[in-house]
C-alpha cells in the first residue's frame, strides 16, 4: 500500500516511534521508512529501574526488535544521531552535522527528558536521575552495597528504584510530600498498602520534601522539610517526573502547551508532521487532554499514527493501563480508578494475588491487580463494554470472571 507519502521518517526510537513503523509495514505501507535515534540503538526503557539496575539484563536484552527486524521490515534505523531542525517546507529535516534527509511526513517521538527541580546543590554528580541507559550505568556504579541513598519521589520510577536498591543491599530512605503516592492511578486502599511494602523491606519513608542538597566531598547533604538537621547520603536519586522534549516542535512553529499538541490521529498543527508517544497532548473536541506517559500509551499513539498516514481507520480505543514492578510484586492498573464511587476488594489485601474494581453508578471504571494478570484482563474488558457487573460476586474469588464477562 502507498500513499501520498513514500518516505516518512521517525525521529525518536523509544516504543512510540518502533510502533510507528511497525504499524506502517504491517498495514502494508510500501515507501521508506527511516528511523533516527540518537541512542546505539532502539531499547524498551521500563527495564531500566528494574532489571537492568540491577545488572540482570544487558542493553541487548531489552532491545525492542533485534536487529534483523530492521532489515527484515525494510526499516532504515539511523542511530547516534541527532536532528536539528524540521525543514518540511523544504522536503525533509536536517540533522545536527548539517546533512538533510528527504521527508515527505515526519513523525515526532521525541520523548523526554527527566525533569530536575531547581534546588541549591542539585547538579552534585551524587544526584542521579533516571531516563536513559547511561543514566543506569552511572546510577548502577553508585549502588554499592550499604550505600546510603536518597530517593525523592514515591511514584513508579521512585518507588521502583527503591525496590531495586535495596536489592542491591542500600541503606534507602525515600521522600515523597503525598502521603500515598500513585492513589490516584490505582485508589487508597492498594496504594497505602503498596506504601507500607517500603516500610516492610526496610526503606524508611518520609512524609516531605527536599529544600536542598550540599555536597560534601564524602557524601551528600539534604536538607528534608520539618527536620532540624540536615542527613547525609551517598547517593541521591531523582524520581520527579519528565519534561516533554519540544525543541524540535517549537523551533518548527508547531503548537505546543505543555506539550506537543495532536488531533486524535496523532497529527499536529503542520499536517506533514505528526507526533506521538510521552510529549503529546490530545486534543478532543476543543479540549486539551493530559499527556499520558505510559509504554502502551505511547505504543497505542504509534498505531494511530501509522493509521492516519495509511488512511485507514485508527484501531479501536481501549481502557489505558499501566504496570509497575516493586519488592518482586507486579502491579497492573486499567481504566480510572479515580473516577470510581466505590471500590471492591477480590481476594485479601497483601496475599499471594488480589485485585481490587472501582465501581460508579453499577459500572465497572477501573481495576488494579497484584500479581493477578488475569483479572485485569477482565476487568478491561468489563470496562471496554461498560458492563454491569454484581459487586459481590466479584468479591467472590469463587466466581468465574470470564462468566461475569458473560453477563
Amino acid at each position: 500500500m502507498t500513499t501520498g507519502s513514500d518516505r516518512i521518517l521517525i525521529v525518536g526510537g523509544g516504543i512510540a516511534g518502533v510502533s510507528t513503523a511497525s504499524a506502517l509495514r504491517a498495514g502494508g505501507y510500501e515507501g521508506d521508512v527511516t528511523i533516527i535515534d540518537a541512542g546505539e540503538f532502539p531499547y524498551d526503557r521500563p527495564p531500566l529501574s528494574k532489571s537492568y539496575l540491577a545488572g540482570a539484563t544487558d542493553l541487548k536484552q531489552i532491545a525492542l526488535q533485534p536487529a534483523e527486524w530492521y532489515d527484515n521490515n525494510r526499516v532504515q534505523l539511523r542511530t547516534l544521531t541527532t536532528v536539528a531542525a524540521l525543514r518540511t517546507a523544504e522536503g525533509g529535516i536536517e540533522l545536527r552535522d548539517g546533512k538533510m534527509l528527504p521527508a515527505d511526513r515526519v513523525v515526532l517521538a521525541t520523548g523526554g527528558q527527566a525533569a530536575r527541580p531547581r534546588l541549591p546543590g542539585v547538579d552534585s554528580d551524587r544526584v542521579h536521575v533516571l531516563r536513559t541507559s547511561d543514566d543506569a550505568d552511572r546510577l548502577r556504579d553508585a549502588l554499592n552495597r550499604g550505600a546510603r541513598v536518597l530517593v525523592v519521589g514515591g511514584g513508579l520510577i521512585g518507588a521502583e528504584v527503591a525496590s531495586t536498591a535495596v536489592d542491591l543491599s542500600c541503606d534507602v530512605v525515600l521522600v515523597d510530600p503525598e502521603r500515598l503516592p500513585i492513589a490516584a492511578g490505582v485508589g487508597q486502599e492498594v496504594a497505602a498498602w503498596l506504601h507500607g511494602q517500603h516500610t516492610s523491606r526496610g526503606i524508611e519513608t518520609i512524609l516531605g520534601a527536599v529544600e536542598s542538597f550540599t555536597d560534601t566531598g564524602t557524601g551528600i547533604d539534604a536538607t528534608i522539610t520539618g527536620e532540624a538537621e540536615p542527613r547525609t547520603f551517598d547517593v541521591v536519586v531523582l524520581g520527579v517526573g519528565m519534561v516533554p522534549e519540544t525543541t524540535l516542535a517549537k523551533t518548527a512553529g508547531l503548537e505546543v502547551d505543555r506539550g506537543i499538541v495532536v488531533d486524535p490521529g496523532q497529527v499536529t498543527s503542520n499536517p506533514a508532521i505528526l507526533a506521538v508517544g510521552d510529549p503529546t497532548r490530545v486534543r478532543y473536541a476543543g479540549v486539551l487532554a493530559p499527556r499520558a506517559e505510559h509504554w502502551e500509551a505511547a505504543q497505542h499513539d504509534g498505531q494511530r499514527a501509522a493509521a492516519t498516514l495509511l488512511g485507514v481507520p485508527a484501531p479501536a480505543g481501549t481502557a489505558p493501563w499501566f504496570w509497575t514492578d516493586r519488592h518482586h510484586r507486579h502491579i497492573e492498573a486499567v481504566g480510572c480508578m479515580a473516577d470510581a464511587q466505590m471500590t471492591v476488594l477480590r481476594g485479601e489485601l497483601g496475599a499471594t494475588a488480589f485485585s481490587t474494581f472501582g465501581f460508579r453508578d453499577g459500572v465497572v471504571v477501573g481495576a488494579v491487580a497484584v500479581d493477578d494478570s488475569n483479572a485485569v484482563r477482565a476487568a478491561r474488558r468489563m470496562i471496554d463494554r461498560a458492563l454491569a457487573v454484581d459487586p459481590q460476586r466479584l468479591a467472590d474469588t469463587a466466581t468465574d470472571l470470564r462468566k461475569l464477562l458473560r453477563g
